[in-house]
């Protein structure tokens, strides 16, 4: 990565800390899933649930104790939350960082001699065809047109607060190289101001096309 890693040294062991909380806060998000029977209505509900312990770690085992674990006697009954409209674009994002930046570095592609550019446009991209998929899959109900908007719009929101905070790690040489834990747990803040961004279009988006578009509806 054509980046300079200024970020302090005691970020690493934080980053690692929070790294293993979050894969952990996924696996248990998944095996109360899977394991235990608490089905939700689509695969792309659930999918989205363990994806979000990826960037938000135990503060999603909360938010999904709260508001997204389906009780087993009542397995398939919405129970969705304002609280919860961001996460399919905290999802895409986060995949789509797993995704994109191997694949990125793997090309050697560059914009202007800067890896980042061409990262920010696959990011970008990977992550709308991502929420394409899941409004197309979640029941939501949204024509293929509709739906394609949707996830350029969120995106866009979205990377408000994503591509913005990329940037400011760039231009002011705090961005690490992808091998290090600092670099993900950078990202993971990242895709949390993502989230911020990207609120008001997810619940905008949600009222308008009725009760869970762009959210975690089950």
């Amino acid at each position: 990565m054509n980046m300079t890693n200024n970020v302090p040294d005691w970020v690493t062991p934080i980053a690692w800390v929070f790294i293993a909380l979050a894969v952990l806060s996924a696996a248990l998000i998944a095996a109360d899933i899977y394991g235990r029977g608490r089905r939700h209505r689509t695969i792309s509900t659930e999918i989205v649930w363990i994806c979000s312990g990826l960037y938000l770690g135990p503060a999603a085992l909360w938010l999904y104790a709260k508001t997204g674990r389906t009780p087993a006697s009542t397995a398939h009954e919405s129970s969705a939350s304002v609280a919860t409209v961001s996460l399919p674009g905290g999802a895409a994002s986060a995949v789509a960082h797993l995704i994109g930046v191997p694949l990125v570095l793997a090309s050697g592609l560059t914009i202007a001699g800067i890896d980042l550019w061409v990262m920010l446009l696959v990011i970008g991209a990977l992550a709308i065809v991502l929420l394409f998929a899941f409004e197309r899959t979640a029941a939501t109900g949204l024509s293929i047109g509709a739906a394609a908007g949707a996830a350029v719009l969120t995106v866009l929101a979205f990377d408000i607060g994503m591509a913005g905070w990329m940037l400011l790690l760039h231009f002011n040489e705090y961005m690490p190289p992808a091998s290090e834990g600092s670099f993900w747990f950078l990202m993971q803040i990242g895709i949390v101001l993502g989230l911020a961004t990207g609120y008001p279009v997810a619940t905008a988006l949600a009222r308008r096309n009725g009760a869970a578009t762009a959210a975690v509806a089950d």
